[in-house]
């Protein structure tokens, strides 16, 4: 099953996907993702079923909405509802091949050199995959910022003037809710856009935590339910104006990655702090390619489309690339 949130003024909802129409979810049961995964962990029912027993007459033109010609807007397809403090965002790279050679290229001296990026994929490949119930060897992980960084499809991600660029990392990304019990659950799975500046992180690798900090995408569709996750084909494209520049075939999954989806889990549950009751996770399982790895630069009003058919419909964001000098930000002493 899959599902979107919506917003109209400040009415929230949430729908089913039922191509080419929304089938409306009753506000009784939940208007948000987020209070129908509680009611489904409270009621150990699936959250499938809490979805379907919700479900509501109305249903909206799904092609309107999409394309942002209804009152309804797309948002984020998972988030904390209340408070956005309560929501972390964040990841893990070095995961696929391509992007291990892309990052490895950024930092290469020479040709004959073997980078960390390269190791850290190859030890992946190596204790990434531990047999069922076994720990296996913990991946790279990175911050991204809380609820506040996320973007629903059809919104803009924007370069800050302090960035150096801003470019797209088409992933699929697990979504979480903890349990009153400190139990993560996963929600679901969702079309993602990492998004990061991958000149900053070009300049050093010691810069790729800075350049992390960015807003991103997720959506506009959640798969829930259980969808397989082992070999998701897609394709990341950049539009200028209404022209295609550059268009790659990508694929994700963990028959595609060097870690297993379970490892990634545990090695980001792992830590107590990561499981505070209530809270909200948004984690990233790593890109395949991405523009910047071709040598492309971005424009102000591009627009970068990450699509798995099997998650949905794709997810396009503008680019907004504020220029000038960057403001200093003084600290006053209390």
């Amino acid at each position: 099953m899959r599902i979107v949130q919506l917003r109209r003024g400040e009415e929230r909802r949430v729908a089913i996907v039922d191509e080419p129409r929304l089938r409306l979810v009753d506000p009784e049961a939940g208007t948000s993702v987020y209070a129908l995964a509680l009611a489904a962990v409270q009621s150990g029912k699936k959250l499938t079923s809490v979805v379907e027993d919700g479900a509501a007459k109305e249903t909206l033109d799904y092609d309107r909405v999409y394309e942002g010609s209804s009152q309804w807007h797309l948002l984020p397809s998972f988030d904390h509802p209340d408070d956005v403090a309560r929501c972390m965002v964040s990841g893990t790279g070095l995961t696929h091949k391509a992007s291990a050679e892309n990052r490895a290229a950024m930092h290469k001296r020479s040709a004959a050199e073997i980078t960390d990026s390269i190791r850290m994929y190859q030890m992946g490949l190596e204790g990434g995959n531990p047999p069922a119930g076994e720990i296996g060897l913990q991946p790279e992980w990175f911050f991204k910022g809380n609820g506040s960084t996320l973007r629903g499809h059809g919104d803009v991600l924007t370069v800050p003037r302090y960035a150096w660029d801003g470019g797209e990392e088409p992933e699929i990304a697990g979504v979480y809710v903890v349990s009153p019990g400190s139990e993560p659950c996963r929600v679901g799975l969702t079309v993602a856009n990492e998004f990061s500046d991958h000149q900053m992180e070009k300049k050093n690798y010691l810069y790729l935590a800075p350049s992390k900090l960015r807003n991103c995408s997720i959506g506009p569709e959640l798969t829930i339910g259980g969808e397989p996750f082992e070999d998701v084909p897609g394709t990341v494209s950049i539009f200028r104006g209404q022209e295609p520049i550059w268009r790659k075939d990508i694929w994700s999954g963990q028959k595609n990655m060097s870690y297993s989806l379970a490892n990634l889990e545990h090695h980001h549950f792992k830590y107590e702090a990561h499981r505070r009751p209530g809270d909200v996770h948004i984690h990233f399982f790593g890109a395949d390619a991405f523009s910047f790895g071709n040598g492309v630069a971005l424009e102000d009003g591009d627009i970068m489309q990450v699509s798995f058919p099997q998650f949905g419909r794709p997810l396009r964001n503008a680019i907004r690339i504020h220029k000038g000098p960057e403001s200093l930000i003084a600290v006053k002493a209390l």
